[in-house]
């Protein structure tokens, strides 16, 4: 992971492969993103370091996709010894000194202004070994970097890859349904599905399901929801809800769901991860009409003896319920938590729980609790507890369903999408009973 001789230099039927893949995804040349400048501020935040960009290595070029500190750099030329040559390495390159160094000591940014004496980078790699770009932190200092930084700046690398494949998805959805002139509802329908993940991560010792509902085919709505590991074997999920429907609110969900994952690297704390959200949305919408969501974001950290630890946080968003194994729902309050993204400085309220053999975790979006009844009553969250306890259903995928059920009965009265996101303790199994001797 350190500095050594070059890598050799890639053959020209290699490189054409590589350059091939920088333009398959679309991404040189754009407008700078919220989501790609987070994580350059994150990498200088980890490293305690004051520059760190996103860069995209083109032919004959760097061009810088997103930076912290270096507002004026927007692509240099593709000088071997920093990101041109750390492309060719498929593992962190460091290089701690860099006028000690013989081949980067020549490099601009090294004898130029900015006097750039440590180097770090992870690249960015495609599924099929294609070294795009890296995510690089910089400093004045000569300096070394810790095993958790490298590890970090790689976790970084793979969030930026993760979000050129759905910029790249987002791209070929819209080619397609263009070609086939589709109408409004198809391509609302999958725009709808970039928002989201494609499927849920199995999850050791728990079942997890999750769902989304649209109420109008034809109008991208703005709830999200998320479940992923951490480092530490614990797991982070997120459910919410953006003000707003079409485009926009399709481009703030892309920035939330993007932030709340990048921000569980740096700090998965529950109302650390909300508080670093509401950074972010205010940041990117200064100066324009106020961006907002709701959103709960939790962790879990498994037991010995197969229960879990639950710590969620709210942010003005409906309490998440525990569906309890004698039948009974609890309502893990966390109303002391305001909008996110709208406030000054806004509160988030966090809480905990256990999550036994046989009980699970419900998340929801008001869509539910809002919808209408025949009477024209709010469903409310009253009703949807009293739906849930007269109800027979069987972990996640079985309540799920049951909400799916009461959805379409409600029908006309449901007059906002809902996402649902399930997390279920299987039960244990009852041992049979001796044979009478």
């Amino acid at each position: 992971m350190s500095d050594g001789p070059p890598p050799p230099l890639p053959s020209p039927a290699d490189e054409q492969r590589r350059i091939e893949a920088v333009r398959r995804y679309q991404i040189l040349d754009t407008p700078k993103d919220g989501a790609f400048d987070r994580v350059a501020s994150l990498a200088a935040r980890i490293f305690d370091a004051p520059f760190a960009s996103v860069a995209i290595v083109d032919s004959d070029r760097v061009w810088i996709k997103a930076v912290h500190g270096l507002d004026d750099l927007s692509e240099i030329g593709r000088h071997p010894g920093l990101c041109a040559s750390a492309i060719a390495r498929s593992v962190p390159y460091v290089v701690p000194d860099t006028l000690a160094d013989a081949h980067t000591r020549a490099h601009p940014l090294v004898h130029g202004d900015l006097g750039i004496r440590f180097y770090a980078a992870a690249p960015i790699i495609t599924a099929d070994g294609q070294q795009l770009g890296t995510v690089n932190v910089l400093d004045r200092r000569p300096r070394q970097a810790t095993d958790d930084q490298l590890a970090a700046l790689e976790d970084l690398a793979a969030l930026v890859m993760a979000e050129l494949e759905r910029h790249l998805s987002a791209i070929r959805t819209i080619a397609v349904e263009r070609a086939l002139r589709s109408d409004a509802e198809r391509l609302a329908q999958a725009l709808q599905r970039a928002l989201l993940p494609p499927a849920l991560p199995p999850v050791p010792g728990l079942n997890a399901a999750a769902a989304y509902h649209t109420a109008s085919p034809d109008e991208v709505g703005g709830d999200f929801y998320d479940l992923f590991p951490l480092d530490d074997g614990r797991w982070a999920f997120f459910l919410g809800d953006v003000c707003g429907k079409g485009a926009d609110a399709a481009a703030l969900t892309s920035l939330t769901r993007y932030t709340l994952r990048a921000a569980a690297i740096y700090d998965p704390d529950p109302c650390a991860a909300l508080a670093n959200l509401d950074s972010v949305l205010k940041g990117e919408y200064q100066g324009s009409s106020p961006r907002y969501c709701t959103a709960l974001f939790g962790v879990l950290q498994p037991e010995p003896d197969g229960s879990f630890t639950v710590a969620v946080a709210g942010g003005g968003h409906p309490p998440a319920l525990v569906l309890r194994r004698d039948g009974t729902v609890d309502v893990l309050v966390t109303t002391g938590g305001q909008l996110i993204g709208l406030l000054p400085d806004p509160r988030f309220a966090q809480v905990s729980t256990t999550l036994a053999a046989g009980e699970t975790l419900l998340l929801y979006t008001d869509g539910l609790t809002e919808a209408r009844t025949a009477d024209g009553a709010m469903l409310g969250e009253d009703g949807l507890t009293a739906h849930l306890t007269a109800t027979d259903w069987s972990g996640a995928d079985s309540l799920l369903a049951v909400l799916h059920k009461l959805l379409a009965e409600l029908g006309t009265g449901v007059t906002d999408d809902t996402a649902l996101l399930a997390l279920s303790v299987p039960a244990k199994p009852v041992p049979p009973a001796q044979e009478l001797r």
